[in-house]
Protein backbone atom coordinates (compact mmCIF):
# COMPACT_ATOMS: atom_id res chain seq x y z
CA UNK A 1 0.00 0.00 0.00
CA UNK A 2 1.36 3.12 -0.95
CA UNK A 3 2.47 6.04 1.83
CA UNK A 4 -0.20 8.14 0.73
CA UNK A 5 -3.01 5.66 0.88
CA UNK A 6 -1.03 4.67 4.58
CA UNK A 7 -1.53 8.47 5.68
CA UNK A 8 -5.08 8.30 4.53
CA UNK A 9 -6.09 6.01 6.71
CA UNK A 10 -4.23 7.15 9.94
CA UNK A 11 -6.49 10.43 9.24
CA UNK A 12 -9.50 8.42 8.97
CA UNK A 13 -8.64 6.29 12.36
CA UNK A 14 -7.63 9.55 13.89
CA UNK A 15 -11.15 11.52 12.97
CA UNK A 16 -13.12 8.34 13.74
CA UNK A 17 -11.40 7.95 17.15
CA UNK A 18 -11.22 11.18 18.84
CA UNK A 19 -13.80 13.73 18.82
CA UNK A 20 -12.65 17.20 18.13
CA UNK A 21 -12.12 18.24 21.28
CA UNK A 22 -9.21 15.58 21.96
CA UNK A 23 -8.19 15.92 18.52
CA UNK A 24 -7.39 19.77 19.68
CA UNK A 25 -5.45 18.46 22.50
CA UNK A 26 -3.48 16.08 20.90
CA UNK A 27 -2.50 18.52 18.28
CA UNK A 28 -1.23 21.43 20.72
CA UNK A 29 0.66 18.89 22.23
CA UNK A 30 2.66 18.24 19.56
CA UNK A 31 2.98 21.79 18.57
CA UNK A 32 1.57 21.46 15.47
CA UNK A 33 1.33 24.89 13.45
CA UNK A 34 -2.47 24.62 12.29
CA UNK A 35 -3.84 24.15 15.89
CA UNK A 36 -1.73 27.87 17.14
CA UNK A 37 -4.74 29.98 15.68
CA UNK A 38 -6.99 28.12 17.86
CA UNK A 39 -8.22 28.63 21.33
CA UNK A 40 -10.73 25.51 21.90
CA UNK A 41 -11.77 22.11 20.10
CA UNK A 42 -15.15 23.58 18.82
CA UNK A 43 -13.40 25.60 16.24
CA UNK A 44 -11.55 23.10 13.94
CA UNK A 45 -12.31 21.09 11.15
CA UNK A 46 -11.88 17.78 11.99
CA UNK A 47 -10.64 17.04 8.70
CA UNK A 48 -8.06 19.57 8.87
CA UNK A 49 -7.27 18.10 12.27
CA UNK A 50 -7.00 15.13 11.69
CA UNK A 51 -4.73 15.22 8.26
CA UNK A 52 -2.52 17.45 9.87
CA UNK A 53 -2.20 15.00 13.14
CA UNK A 54 -1.68 12.22 10.83
CA UNK A 55 0.99 14.02 8.32
CA UNK A 56 3.15 14.62 11.45
CA UNK A 57 3.51 11.41 13.41
CA UNK A 58 5.18 8.38 13.35
CA UNK A 59 3.21 4.76 13.99
CA UNK A 60 5.08 4.76 17.45
CA UNK A 61 3.53 8.14 18.09
CA UNK A 62 0.12 7.56 17.11
CA UNK A 63 -0.03 4.33 19.57
CA UNK A 64 1.41 6.88 22.26
CA UNK A 65 -1.90 8.75 21.40
CA UNK A 66 -4.24 6.05 21.77
CA UNK A 67 -2.90 5.13 24.89
CA UNK A 68 -2.54 8.64 26.32
CA UNK A 69 -5.76 9.97 25.08
CA UNK A 70 -9.45 7.77 25.54
CA UNK A 71 -10.87 6.84 22.30
CA UNK A 72 -14.28 6.42 21.67
CA UNK A 73 -15.38 3.00 23.23
CA UNK A 74 -17.88 2.31 20.40
CA UNK A 75 -15.26 2.83 17.35
CA UNK A 76 -14.23 -0.02 14.98
CA UNK A 77 -11.86 0.57 12.54
CA UNK A 78 -10.56 -2.55 10.40
CA UNK A 79 -8.23 -1.43 7.67
CA UNK A 80 -5.20 -2.13 5.83
CA UNK A 81 -2.48 -0.83 8.29
CA UNK A 82 -4.62 -0.60 11.44
CA UNK A 83 -6.99 -2.42 13.49
CA UNK A 84 -9.22 -0.81 16.09
CA UNK A 85 -11.81 -2.84 18.18
CA UNK A 86 -12.56 -3.56 21.79
CA UNK A 87 -10.58 -0.50 22.51
CA UNK A 88 -7.25 -2.04 21.30
CA UNK A 89 -5.10 -0.44 18.73
CA UNK A 90 -3.23 -2.68 16.61
CA UNK A 91 -0.57 -1.08 13.97
CA UNK A 92 -1.41 -4.08 11.67
CA UNK A 93 -4.03 -4.43 9.20
CA UNK A 94 -7.17 -6.72 8.77
CA UNK A 95 -6.54 -7.34 5.26
CA UNK A 96 -6.45 -11.12 5.05
CA UNK A 97 -9.45 -11.18 7.71
CA UNK A 98 -11.04 -9.11 5.25
CA UNK A 99 -10.82 -10.80 1.73
CA UNK A 100 -11.24 -13.86 3.62
CA UNK A 101 -14.55 -13.12 4.99
CA UNK A 102 -16.03 -11.54 1.59
CA UNK A 103 -14.87 -14.35 -0.31
CA UNK A 104 -16.85 -16.88 2.40
CA UNK A 105 -19.77 -14.69 1.48
CA UNK A 106 -19.62 -14.88 -2.01
CA UNK A 107 -19.22 -19.02 -1.51
CA UNK A 108 -22.15 -18.64 -0.22
CA UNK A 109 -24.36 -16.58 -1.88
CA UNK A 110 -22.75 -15.93 -5.13
CA UNK A 111 -23.98 -13.21 -7.58
CA UNK A 112 -26.11 -11.74 -5.47
CA UNK A 113 -23.62 -11.38 -2.59
CA UNK A 114 -21.28 -9.38 -5.34
CA UNK A 115 -24.33 -7.13 -6.74
CA UNK A 116 -24.43 -5.98 -3.03
CA UNK A 117 -21.09 -5.06 -2.59
CA UNK A 118 -20.42 -3.44 -5.77
CA UNK A 119 -23.67 -1.30 -5.23
CA UNK A 120 -22.45 -0.50 -1.64
CA UNK A 121 -18.84 0.05 -2.93
CA UNK A 122 -20.06 2.53 -6.17
CA UNK A 123 -22.38 4.69 -3.59
CA UNK A 124 -19.53 4.84 -0.66
CA UNK A 125 -22.50 6.05 1.45
CA UNK A 126 -25.14 4.37 3.34
CA UNK A 127 -27.99 2.24 0.99
CA UNK A 128 -31.41 1.35 2.36
CA UNK A 129 -33.11 -1.99 1.88
CA UNK A 130 -35.39 -0.84 -0.79
CA UNK A 131 -32.28 0.67 -2.89
CA UNK A 132 -30.29 -2.78 -2.13
CA UNK A 133 -33.69 -4.58 -3.60
CA UNK A 134 -33.09 -2.71 -6.83
CA UNK A 135 -29.80 -4.10 -7.48
CA UNK A 136 -31.18 -7.84 -7.06
CA UNK A 137 -33.79 -10.25 -9.32
CA UNK A 138 -36.71 -10.24 -8.60
CA UNK A 139 -37.83 -12.01 -5.50
CA UNK A 140 -34.30 -12.10 -4.09
CA UNK A 141 -34.61 -11.32 -0.16
CA UNK A 142 -31.05 -9.29 0.58
CA UNK A 143 -31.86 -9.08 4.67
CA UNK A 144 -30.55 -12.41 4.96
CA UNK A 145 -26.57 -11.29 3.04
CA UNK A 146 -26.63 -8.43 4.70
CA UNK A 147 -27.03 -9.87 7.98
CA UNK A 148 -23.88 -11.77 7.05
CA UNK A 149 -21.55 -9.56 5.82
CA UNK A 150 -22.46 -7.57 8.72
CA UNK A 151 -21.67 -10.53 11.31
CA UNK A 152 -18.28 -10.78 8.85
CA UNK A 153 -17.33 -7.35 9.83
CA UNK A 154 -17.61 -6.51 6.20
CA UNK A 155 -20.44 -4.17 6.67
CA UNK A 156 -22.01 -1.74 9.41
CA UNK A 157 -25.49 -0.57 10.21
CA UNK A 158 -24.95 3.46 9.25
CA UNK A 159 -28.28 4.54 10.13
CA UNK A 160 -30.63 2.54 12.15
CA UNK A 161 -34.22 4.36 13.53
CA UNK A 162 -37.27 2.73 14.02
CA UNK A 163 -37.31 -0.23 11.22
CA UNK A 164 -35.13 1.86 8.81
CA UNK A 165 -32.16 1.12 8.43
CA UNK A 166 -29.25 1.15 6.12
CA UNK A 167 -25.96 -0.33 5.66
CA UNK A 168 -22.44 0.69 3.94
CA UNK A 169 -19.04 -0.52 3.58
CA UNK A 170 -16.64 1.33 5.64
CA UNK A 171 -14.39 3.71 3.88
CA UNK A 172 -11.04 1.95 5.46
CA UNK A 173 -12.23 -1.61 4.34
CA UNK A 174 -13.60 -0.48 0.74
CA UNK A 175 -10.28 -1.14 -0.97
CA UNK A 176 -9.91 -4.13 0.52
CA UNK A 177 -13.31 -5.32 -0.75
CA UNK A 178 -12.97 -4.03 -4.21
CA UNK A 179 -9.46 -6.21 -4.18
CA UNK A 180 -11.51 -9.38 -3.65
CA UNK A 181 -14.27 -8.49 -5.87
CA UNK A 182 -11.70 -7.90 -8.54
CA UNK A 183 -12.79 -4.28 -9.68
CA UNK A 184 -10.70 -1.00 -9.51
CA UNK A 185 -9.63 0.40 -6.75
CA UNK A 186 -10.58 3.84 -6.02
CA UNK A 187 -8.25 6.73 -5.93
CA UNK A 188 -6.82 7.90 -2.57
CA UNK A 189 -8.45 10.96 -1.19
CA UNK A 190 -6.30 14.03 -2.40
CA UNK A 191 -7.33 14.91 1.09
CA UNK A 192 -4.50 12.37 2.64
CA UNK A 193 -2.15 14.74 0.20
CA UNK A 194 -3.12 17.93 0.52
CA UNK A 195 -4.69 18.51 3.40
CA UNK A 196 -7.19 21.38 1.92
CA UNK A 197 -10.94 22.28 2.71
CA UNK A 198 -11.01 23.40 -1.11
CA UNK A 199 -10.39 20.33 -2.24
CA UNK A 200 -12.75 18.62 0.28
CA UNK A 201 -15.18 20.63 -0.82
CA UNK A 202 -15.22 20.08 -4.72
CA UNK A 203 -15.01 16.18 -3.91
CA UNK A 204 -18.49 17.19 -2.12
CA UNK A 205 -19.95 19.24 -4.89
CA UNK A 206 -19.19 16.35 -7.51
CA UNK A 207 -20.47 14.08 -5.56
CA UNK A 208 -23.79 16.20 -4.99
CA UNK A 209 -24.35 17.06 -8.63
CA UNK A 210 -23.75 13.71 -9.41
CA UNK A 211 -26.68 12.68 -7.06
CA UNK A 212 -28.85 15.53 -8.20
CA UNK A 213 -28.34 13.91 -12.03
CA UNK A 214 -29.18 10.65 -10.57
CA UNK A 215 -32.51 11.81 -9.20
CA UNK A 216 -33.45 13.81 -12.06
CA UNK A 217 -33.17 10.91 -13.78
CA UNK A 218 -34.98 8.84 -11.67
CA UNK A 219 -38.17 11.91 -11.65
CA UNK A 220 -37.80 11.83 -15.71
CA UNK A 221 -37.97 8.16 -16.46
CA UNK A 222 -41.12 7.67 -13.45
CA UNK A 223 -42.77 10.46 -15.36
CA UNK A 224 -42.46 8.96 -18.64
CA UNK A 225 -43.62 5.42 -17.89
CA UNK A 226 -46.87 6.98 -15.61
CA UNK A 227 -47.40 9.26 -19.30
CA UNK A 228 -47.19 6.07 -21.68
CA UNK A 229 -49.21 3.81 -19.13
CA UNK A 230 -51.19 5.17 -16.69
CA UNK A 231 -51.81 8.64 -18.00
CA UNK A 232 -55.29 7.97 -18.25
CA UNK A 233 -55.94 6.35 -15.14
CA UNK A 234 -54.44 9.20 -12.98
CA UNK A 235 -56.77 11.88 -14.99
CA UNK A 236 -60.00 9.62 -13.79
CA UNK A 237 -58.28 9.44 -9.80
CA UNK A 238 -57.45 12.77 -10.18
CA UNK A 239 -60.76 14.41 -10.95
CA UNK A 240 -62.31 13.04 -7.35
CA UNK A 241 -58.66 12.50 -5.32
CA UNK A 242 -59.12 15.27 -2.80
CA UNK A 243 -57.60 15.74 0.98
CA UNK A 244 -60.43 14.43 2.42
CA UNK A 245 -60.06 11.00 0.25
CA UNK A 246 -56.46 11.25 1.60
CA UNK A 247 -57.14 11.58 4.81
CA UNK A 248 -59.77 8.77 4.47
CA UNK A 249 -57.74 6.48 3.26
CA UNK A 250 -54.72 7.19 5.66
CA UNK A 251 -57.16 6.89 8.89
CA UNK A 252 -57.68 3.30 7.64
CA UNK A 253 -54.22 2.51 7.55
CA UNK A 254 -53.21 4.19 10.86
CA UNK A 255 -56.43 4.89 12.59
CA UNK A 256 -57.44 8.30 14.11
CA UNK A 257 -54.40 10.00 15.65
CA UNK A 258 -51.23 8.86 13.87
CA UNK A 259 -53.20 9.54 9.88
CA UNK A 260 -52.30 13.38 10.29
CA UNK A 261 -48.51 13.06 10.62
CA UNK A 262 -48.35 11.28 7.16
CA UNK A 263 -51.39 13.67 5.56
CA UNK A 264 -49.06 16.27 6.34
CA UNK A 265 -45.93 15.03 4.98
CA UNK A 266 -47.83 13.80 1.58
CA UNK A 267 -49.27 17.41 1.58
CA UNK A 268 -45.86 18.74 1.83
CA UNK A 269 -44.81 17.09 -1.25
CA UNK A 270 -47.37 18.92 -3.16
CA UNK A 271 -46.15 21.85 -1.68
CA UNK A 272 -42.89 21.42 -3.08
CA UNK A 273 -44.45 22.29 -6.63
CA UNK A 274 -43.72 25.54 -5.01
CA UNK A 275 -47.17 27.03 -6.54
CA UNK A 276 -47.57 30.59 -6.77
CA UNK A 277 -50.38 31.86 -4.85
CA UNK A 278 -52.39 34.53 -6.20
CA UNK A 279 -55.84 36.81 -5.37
CA UNK A 280 -58.30 37.86 -7.15
CA UNK A 281 -56.51 40.78 -8.40
CA UNK A 282 -53.31 39.89 -8.24
CA UNK A 283 -50.01 38.43 -6.81
CA UNK A 284 -49.85 37.64 -2.97
CA UNK A 285 -46.11 37.30 -2.75
CA UNK A 286 -46.50 34.12 -1.24
CA UNK A 287 -45.78 29.97 -2.55
CA UNK A 288 -47.47 26.75 -1.72
CA UNK A 289 -44.19 25.38 0.03
CA UNK A 290 -42.88 25.02 3.67
CA UNK A 291 -40.83 23.27 6.03
CA UNK A 292 -42.11 20.47 8.42
CA UNK A 293 -41.01 19.60 11.66
CA UNK A 294 -42.58 16.82 14.16
CA UNK A 295 -41.04 16.97 17.43
CA UNK A 296 -40.75 14.96 20.10
CA UNK A 297 -40.24 11.83 21.92
CA UNK A 298 -38.26 8.66 20.10
CA UNK A 299 -40.53 6.05 18.85
CA UNK A 300 -43.82 7.52 18.01
CA UNK A 301 -43.77 7.54 14.55
CA UNK A 302 -41.85 10.60 13.73
CA UNK A 303 -39.39 8.75 11.36
CA UNK A 304 -42.21 6.72 9.52
CA UNK A 305 -44.22 9.71 8.44
CA UNK A 306 -41.66 12.19 7.16
CA UNK A 307 -38.94 9.48 5.74
CA UNK A 308 -40.41 6.34 5.01
CA UNK A 309 -44.41 6.84 3.80
CA UNK A 310 -42.29 9.53 1.59
CA UNK A 311 -39.55 7.41 0.58
CA UNK A 312 -40.95 3.86 1.30
CA UNK A 313 -39.57 0.70 2.75
CA UNK A 314 -40.65 -2.35 0.88
CA UNK A 315 -39.39 -4.86 3.78
CA UNK A 316 -42.29 -3.33 5.35
CA UNK A 317 -44.80 -3.58 3.20
CA UNK A 318 -44.36 0.27 2.91
CA UNK A 319 -44.78 1.59 -0.85
CA UNK A 320 -43.30 4.97 -1.34
CA UNK A 321 -45.84 7.77 -1.76
CA UNK A 322 -43.67 10.66 -2.49
CA UNK A 323 -42.51 12.35 -5.69
CA UNK A 324 -39.32 10.11 -7.07
CA UNK A 325 -36.18 11.70 -7.32
CA UNK A 326 -37.01 15.11 -5.56
CA UNK A 327 -36.36 13.54 -1.81
CA UNK A 328 -32.98 14.28 -0.43
CA UNK A 329 -32.60 11.77 2.24
CA UNK A 330 -29.57 13.52 4.67
CA UNK A 331 -29.33 10.86 7.55
CA UNK A 332 -25.48 11.19 8.72
CA UNK A 333 -24.76 14.01 6.80
CA UNK A 334 -22.99 16.62 8.87
CA UNK A 335 -24.59 20.43 9.14
CA UNK A 336 -20.93 21.89 7.48
CA UNK A 337 -21.55 19.21 4.57
CA UNK A 338 -24.94 19.95 3.97
CA UNK A 339 -24.11 23.88 3.99
CA UNK A 340 -21.77 23.23 1.50
CA UNK A 341 -23.57 20.98 -0.80
CA UNK A 342 -26.34 23.06 -0.86
CA UNK A 343 -24.57 25.49 -3.56
CA UNK A 344 -25.44 22.25 -6.31
CA UNK A 345 -29.44 22.84 -5.11
CA UNK A 346 -28.95 26.47 -6.41
CA UNK A 347 -32.32 27.52 -8.46
CA UNK A 348 -33.14 23.72 -7.60
CA UNK A 349 -36.54 22.86 -5.28
CA UNK A 350 -36.14 19.70 -3.48
CA UNK A 351 -36.88 18.14 0.04
CA UNK A 352 -34.20 17.80 2.85
CA UNK A 353 -35.34 14.38 4.79
CA UNK A 354 -33.01 14.91 7.97
CA UNK A 355 -33.93 12.12 10.84
CA UNK A 356 -32.22 14.36 13.91
CA UNK A 357 -32.73 17.94 12.80
CA UNK A 358 -31.77 18.46 16.84
CA UNK A 359 -28.01 17.12 16.52
CA UNK A 360 -27.46 19.54 13.51
CA UNK A 361 -27.85 22.67 16.24
CA UNK A 362 -24.81 21.43 18.09
CA UNK A 363 -22.49 22.05 16.09
CA UNK A 364 -20.49 25.61 16.72
CA UNK A 365 -21.90 28.59 14.07
CA UNK A 366 -24.43 26.20 12.43
CA UNK A 367 -27.41 28.38 13.95
CA UNK A 368 -27.51 31.52 11.80
CA UNK A 369 -26.82 29.52 8.06
CA UNK A 370 -29.42 26.80 9.10
CA UNK A 371 -32.01 29.49 10.01
CA UNK A 372 -31.01 30.98 6.59
CA UNK A 373 -32.00 27.84 4.82
CA UNK A 374 -35.00 27.36 6.56
CA UNK A 375 -36.03 30.86 5.16
CA UNK A 376 -34.75 29.88 1.44
CA UNK A 377 -33.07 32.97 2.00
CA UNK A 378 -29.18 33.63 1.58
CA UNK A 379 -26.68 31.75 2.63
CA UNK A 380 -22.76 32.99 3.59
CA UNK A 381 -20.80 30.89 5.98
CA UNK A 382 -17.24 32.02 7.07
CA UNK A 383 -14.68 29.17 8.96
CA UNK A 384 -11.15 28.84 8.64
CA UNK A 385 -9.52 29.01 5.54
CA UNK A 386 -12.85 28.96 3.82
CA UNK A 387 -15.69 30.89 2.89
CA UNK A 388 -19.23 29.30 1.42
CA UNK A 389 -21.52 31.25 -0.50
CA UNK A 390 -23.15 33.27 -0.52
CA UNK A 391 -25.62 31.41 -2.28
CA UNK A 392 -29.74 31.16 -2.46
CA UNK A 393 -30.86 27.91 -0.80
CA UNK A 394 -34.29 27.24 -2.42
CA UNK A 395 -35.14 24.17 -1.18
CA UNK A 396 -37.06 22.49 2.08
CA UNK A 397 -36.68 20.57 5.12
CA UNK A 398 -39.24 17.64 6.51
CA UNK A 399 -37.14 17.15 9.80
CA UNK A 400 -37.91 14.95 13.03
CA UNK A 401 -36.80 16.68 16.43
CA UNK A 402 -36.38 14.34 19.09
CA UNK A 403 -36.61 15.82 22.34
CA UNK A 404 -38.18 14.19 25.73
CA UNK A 405 -42.04 15.48 26.95
CA UNK A 406 -43.75 12.43 28.41
CA UNK A 407 -45.75 13.75 31.26
CA UNK A 408 -44.60 17.41 31.38
CA UNK A 409 -45.67 19.03 28.15
CA UNK A 410 -44.21 21.31 25.78
CA UNK A 411 -42.30 23.25 29.00
CA UNK A 412 -39.65 20.71 28.04
CA UNK A 413 -39.19 21.05 24.54
CA UNK A 414 -39.01 25.77 25.03
CA UNK A 415 -35.96 24.99 27.15
CA UNK A 416 -33.54 24.40 24.17
CA UNK A 417 -33.54 27.26 22.68
CA UNK A 418 -32.19 26.10 18.94
CA UNK A 419 -35.83 24.38 19.01
CA UNK A 420 -37.13 28.18 19.02
CA UNK A 421 -35.22 28.36 15.87
CA UNK A 422 -37.40 25.64 14.00
CA UNK A 423 -40.64 26.31 15.51
CA UNK A 424 -41.09 30.25 14.31
CA UNK A 425 -39.98 28.79 10.56
CA UNK A 426 -41.26 25.40 10.31
CA UNK A 427 -44.80 23.72 10.57
CA UNK A 428 -44.13 21.87 13.58
CA UNK A 429 -46.24 19.18 15.27
CA UNK A 430 -45.70 17.59 18.97
CA UNK A 431 -45.68 13.94 19.62
CA UNK A 432 -46.53 12.19 22.94
CA UNK A 433 -46.00 8.71 23.38
CA UNK A 434 -49.72 8.42 24.89
CA UNK A 435 -51.57 4.92 25.68
CA UNK A 436 -53.37 6.25 22.69
CA UNK A 437 -50.80 6.89 20.41
CA UNK A 438 -49.17 3.46 21.56
CA UNK A 439 -52.62 1.40 20.61
CA UNK A 440 -52.59 3.03 17.38
CA UNK A 441 -49.08 2.08 16.50
CA UNK A 442 -49.47 -1.33 17.18
CA UNK A 443 -52.96 -1.64 15.77
CA UNK A 444 -51.23 -0.07 12.12
CA UNK A 445 -48.41 -2.10 12.46
CA UNK A 446 -50.67 -5.10 12.92
CA UNK A 447 -52.85 -4.19 9.47
CA UNK A 448 -49.94 -3.31 7.67
CA UNK A 449 -48.25 -6.83 8.62
CA UNK A 450 -51.39 -8.69 7.43
CA UNK A 451 -52.03 -6.84 4.34
CA UNK A 452 -55.27 -5.45 5.95
CA UNK A 453 -55.37 -2.86 3.39
CA UNK A 454 -53.81 -2.41 -0.45
CA UNK A 455 -51.35 -0.05 0.47
CA UNK A 456 -49.60 -0.98 -2.67
CA UNK A 457 -51.93 0.33 -5.15
CA UNK A 458 -52.70 3.62 -2.52
CA UNK A 459 -49.83 4.48 -2.68
CA UNK A 460 -49.00 4.18 -6.68
CA UNK A 461 -52.28 6.05 -7.09
CA UNK A 462 -51.21 8.94 -4.71
CA UNK A 463 -47.73 9.19 -6.28
CA UNK A 464 -49.01 9.17 -9.28
CA UNK A 465 -51.39 11.98 -9.45
CA UNK A 466 -48.28 13.57 -7.06
CA UNK A 467 -45.92 13.53 -9.69
CA UNK A 468 -48.18 14.40 -12.29
CA UNK A 469 -49.24 17.47 -10.39
CA UNK A 470 -45.96 18.03 -9.42
CA UNK A 471 -44.48 17.74 -13.19
CA UNK A 472 -47.17 20.32 -14.28
CA UNK A 473 -46.78 23.02 -12.04
CA UNK A 474 -43.13 23.06 -12.28
CA UNK A 475 -42.97 22.74 -16.21
CA UNK A 476 -41.75 19.37 -16.30
CA UNK A 477 -40.41 19.16 -20.05
CA UNK A 478 -42.34 15.84 -20.63
CA UNK A 479 -45.41 17.85 -20.06
CA UNK A 480 -45.14 20.93 -20.67
CA UNK A 481 -47.95 22.48 -23.55
CA UNK A 482 -49.95 19.50 -22.35
CA UNK A 483 -51.41 20.77 -19.29
CA UNK A 484 -51.74 24.49 -18.48
CA UNK A 485 -49.95 26.04 -15.14
CA UNK A 486 -52.19 26.93 -12.76
CA UNK A 487 -51.71 28.79 -9.27
CA UNK A 488 -53.65 28.63 -6.36
CA UNK A 489 -56.31 31.48 -5.71
CA UNK A 490 -56.97 32.60 -2.02
CA UNK A 491 -59.99 34.33 -1.12
CA UNK A 492 -60.85 36.91 1.58
CA UNK A 493 -63.21 34.94 3.11
CA UNK A 494 -59.94 32.45 3.65
CA UNK A 495 -58.46 35.24 5.60
CA UNK A 496 -61.42 35.58 7.63
CA UNK A 497 -61.58 32.32 8.81
CA UNK A 498 -57.85 32.36 10.48
CA UNK A 499 -59.24 35.29 11.38
CA UNK A 500 -61.99 34.19 13.76
CA UNK A 501 -59.83 30.93 14.52
CA UNK A 502 -57.41 33.78 16.16
CA UNK A 503 -59.98 35.84 17.69
CA UNK A 504 -61.18 32.53 19.39
CA UNK A 505 -57.71 31.49 20.36
CA UNK A 506 -56.80 35.15 21.84
CA UNK A 507 -59.91 34.99 23.97
CA UNK A 508 -58.83 31.70 25.51
CA UNK A 509 -55.50 33.04 26.55
CA UNK A 510 -55.60 34.12 30.19
CA UNK A 511 -53.08 37.15 29.53
CA UNK A 512 -51.78 39.56 27.19
CA UNK A 513 -48.61 38.29 25.44
CA UNK A 514 -48.67 35.27 23.38
CA UNK A 515 -46.05 32.50 22.81
CA UNK A 516 -46.20 31.64 19.07
CA UNK A 517 -45.33 33.50 16.19
CA UNK A 518 -47.98 35.33 13.85
CA UNK A 519 -46.14 33.15 11.12
CA UNK A 520 -48.42 29.92 12.18
CA UNK A 521 -50.93 31.87 10.67
CA UNK A 522 -48.67 32.34 6.90
CA UNK A 523 -48.38 28.30 7.21
CA UNK A 524 -51.98 27.62 8.18
CA UNK A 525 -52.22 29.56 4.73
CA UNK A 526 -50.01 27.57 3.07
CA UNK A 527 -50.98 24.18 3.85
CA UNK A 528 -54.47 24.74 2.57
CA UNK A 529 -52.85 25.67 -0.52
CA UNK A 530 -50.65 23.29 -1.16
CA UNK A 531 -53.80 21.14 0.20
CA UNK A 532 -55.77 22.64 -2.84
CA UNK A 533 -53.58 21.55 -5.43
CA UNK A 534 -54.73 17.38 -5.12
CA UNK A 535 -58.12 19.07 -6.47
CA UNK A 536 -56.00 19.84 -9.91
CA UNK A 537 -58.16 17.92 -12.16
CA UNK A 538 -61.51 19.22 -10.75
CA UNK A 539 -62.30 21.52 -13.22
CA UNK A 540 -61.29 23.15 -16.29
CA UNK A 541 -60.88 26.96 -15.26
CA UNK A 542 -56.68 28.07 -15.22
CA UNK A 543 -56.38 28.49 -11.26
CA UNK A 544 -57.03 25.52 -7.99
CA UNK A 545 -59.59 27.55 -5.38
CA UNK A 546 -58.75 27.22 -2.24
CA UNK A 547 -60.72 24.08 -1.43
CA UNK A 548 -63.13 23.98 2.16
CA UNK A 549 -61.87 20.48 3.52
CA UNK A 550 -58.35 22.20 2.94
CA UNK A 551 -59.42 25.09 4.90
CA UNK A 552 -60.81 22.70 7.49
CA UNK A 553 -57.52 20.85 8.00
CA UNK A 554 -55.95 24.12 7.98
CA UNK A 555 -57.79 26.14 10.74
CA UNK A 556 -57.63 22.36 12.93
CA UNK A 557 -53.86 22.39 12.22
CA UNK A 558 -53.65 26.12 13.57
CA UNK A 559 -55.66 26.01 16.37
CA UNK A 560 -54.08 22.49 17.85
CA UNK A 561 -50.46 24.06 16.90
CA UNK A 562 -51.14 27.31 18.79
CA UNK A 563 -52.25 25.40 21.95
CA UNK A 564 -49.11 23.36 21.85
CA UNK A 565 -47.01 26.19 21.83
CA UNK A 566 -48.86 28.28 24.04
CA UNK A 567 -48.25 25.57 26.53
CA UNK A 568 -51.57 24.27 26.25
CA UNK A 569 -53.05 26.81 27.68
CA UNK A 570 -56.21 26.17 25.96
CA UNK A 571 -57.97 23.55 24.84
CA UNK A 572 -58.15 23.57 20.63
CA UNK A 573 -61.75 21.91 20.23
CA UNK A 574 -63.14 24.34 22.57
CA UNK A 575 -61.53 26.65 20.35
CA UNK A 576 -63.26 24.81 17.01
CA UNK A 577 -66.69 24.68 18.61
CA UNK A 578 -67.33 28.02 18.49
CA UNK A 579 -66.49 27.79 14.78
CA UNK A 580 -69.20 26.28 14.45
Amino acid sequence: MAFDDKLLERKLLLKRAFPRVELFEVGKELNIPYFASFTSGWEIDEDEASINIASNISDVQLKEIFDKHAPREWVVFRGANYTFENGKLRLEGSSKTIQANVFQAKKKYGENCVAILKKLVEAGRGYSLGEIEKSLKLGVDPLPILAELERLNVIVTSYKGGQYQEWKIPEEVSPMVQMELGIGVRAPSKMAVAPTVEVEEADYMLEERQKIEGMDKELDEYLNTLLKHRLDATIKFGKTFSLTSLASYLRDLFGHILYFDSLLSITQQYGLADTEIIHENGKTGMRTGWNLSLFGEPGTGKSFSTRDMILGKLGAKIFPHGIPGRNRYAGGITPARFIRVGQAYVKRTFNFIVPEFNDWFKYKGMVEPLKLAMERGEIKYEVHREVIGPYRFNSFFSVNYNVSTYGRGYEVTVQDPNFNAIEDRMLCRLHRLTKQRYVEIAKSQRRLAFSAIDIEKGARQIRDHLTLVHAIETGHSLVKGRFPYKPVLITPQAYDLIKDVRTAILEQIPHEFVRFSARLENRAIRFACAASLLNYFHSDVDYIPVSEDALRYAVKLYAEEASVRSREEFKPEEVLEKLV
